[in-house]
């Protein structure tokens, strides 16, 4: 969960993806003035990310009494009737509607940004055309609607007179911006023209990409261009064929090892990142067991872990459901395969010089997105060249 301070008695707190993070950041410049207003930008992805929107909501109201408490996002949307009925809640923002200022009842103004700090999201693509059988974000954000090359240039530009060294690319599901423009540019071609455009942008990197839809242009950039960061995120869901034929997903497992394998070879010191998903329904032991067995093979450092749960209006909710016991174990065993690939791959970084990029915590992430002890004395926003001698508590020092 973030909290962003706009100004004054201001505040927006955020749930969920980067592409939330993103829209936060243009909310608050937008509501910047405003007075005793705190805004909830929800997430529904899970039942749990739905539950976590309730506890902030019941928390900010606590501490702030007397504020106008708004809620938009996915949940807003999805859950607006439960939300609704929260007796903390003044009022709901349309997820699609808000970073239109109408919305809020506001005049239209000069557009007005917050101070950048060390990394913008950049959210160039929102909605989903796909149908994963366990997903409802589809219903929260619509169809895939992409900003133009020129649109996304525009934000950039911005960020970077504010100071940014970092810039990331997200979006619901970024790897399908382009799909609805003319001509359907591929997502290469908008990085490709970003990295032209802007010579002294330090660092560019991707979010959540679905592999399926790397086109050859990117993947080139990947092997050319050291400011193209060396780490992917991959949309991946599970190791298993018949699961994610299940969840109508549009890859098999024999092509997330290949699209690795592809990336490695171009980028040998590539990080790889992805989303697994616990329990499916119908999930056997053998199952499971691929599911593990793939954190090693593709060697992922970054995972992110989803025990399932079933949300109302999806066809996996239809589905044979897994006790929710069991559900929570082989989401653990899950953490422990990616914790344990992550250690080793910490510890072969120590002795190695890394260009880090400095946090306001007295961290930083190298290009790799590992995370590393900065001195003291480095402000934030900074590239500093870092070795490291040791790895404590997961963090390389």
């Amino acid at each position: 969960m973030g909290r962003l301070r706009v100004s004054g008695s201001a505040e927006v707190i955020s749930l969920g993806c980067r592409l939330n993070i993103a829209e936060s950041e243009r909310m608050g410049a937008m509501l910047k003035g405003e007075d005793n207003l705190v805004v909830i930008n929800s997430c529904a992805v899970t039942h749990e990310a739905v539950r976590q929107t309730r506890q902030a909501i019941r928390r900010a109201r606590r501490a702030r009494p007397d504020a106008r408490l708004l809620v938009t996002g996915c949940a807003a949307d999805i859950e607006r009737e439960q939300l609704a009925a929260m007796p903390e809640v003044d009022g709901l923002i349309a997820n699609e509607a808000k970073l239109d200022p109408r919305a809020w009842n506001m005049p239209p103004r000069p557009d007005m940004r917050l101070k950048t700090r060390t990394r913008a999201f950049i959210a160039v693509q929102n909605g989903c055309d796909h149908a994963c059988t366990f997903c409802i974000i589809p219903q929260g954000r619509g169809k895939s609607r992409s900003l133009t090359i020129s649109q996304v240039l525009h934000e950039i530009e911005a960020h970077l007179k504010l100071g940014a060294k970092e810039v990331v690319l997200t979006g619901v599901d970024v790897t399908s911006w382009g799909h609805d423009l003319p001509s359907r540019p591929a997502l290469g071609a908008l990085v490709a023209q970003v990295l032209k455009t802007f010579p002294e942008l330090e660092r560019l990197r991707m979010s959540s990409l679905d592999g399926v839809e790397i086109d050859e242009e990117l993947l080139g950039l990947f092997a050319s261009e050291q400011r193209l960061m060396p780490h992917v995120h991959l949309s991946l869901q599970h190791g298993a064929d018949l699961i994610l034929k299940r969840m109508k997903r549009r890859h098999l497992r024999h092509d997330a090892i290949d699209l690795v394998a592809r990336l490695k070879a171009l980028r040998p010191e590539l990080a790889v990142g992805a989303d697994l998903i616990a329990g499916f329904p119908t999930e056997t032991e053998a199952h499971h067991t691929e599911n593990l067995s793939i954190i090693r093979e593709l060697a992922i450092v970054h995972g992110h872990i989803f025990p399932f749960s079933p949300r109302d209006g999806t066809p996996a909710a239809r589905m044979p459901q897994h006790d929710k016991r069991l559900i929570k174990q082989r989401a653990a065993d899950l953490r422990g395969a990616v914790s344990e690939v992550r250690r080793a791959w910490l510890a072969s970084l120590i002795g190695k010089p890394l260009e880090v990029l400095a946090e306001k915590d007295g961290t930083g992430y190298a290009p790799s997105f590992a995370r590393v002890s900065v001195p003291s004395g480095i402000d934030a926003g900074q590239i500093v060249r870092i070795t490291p001698t040791r790895l404590h508590e997961g963090l390389l020092q």
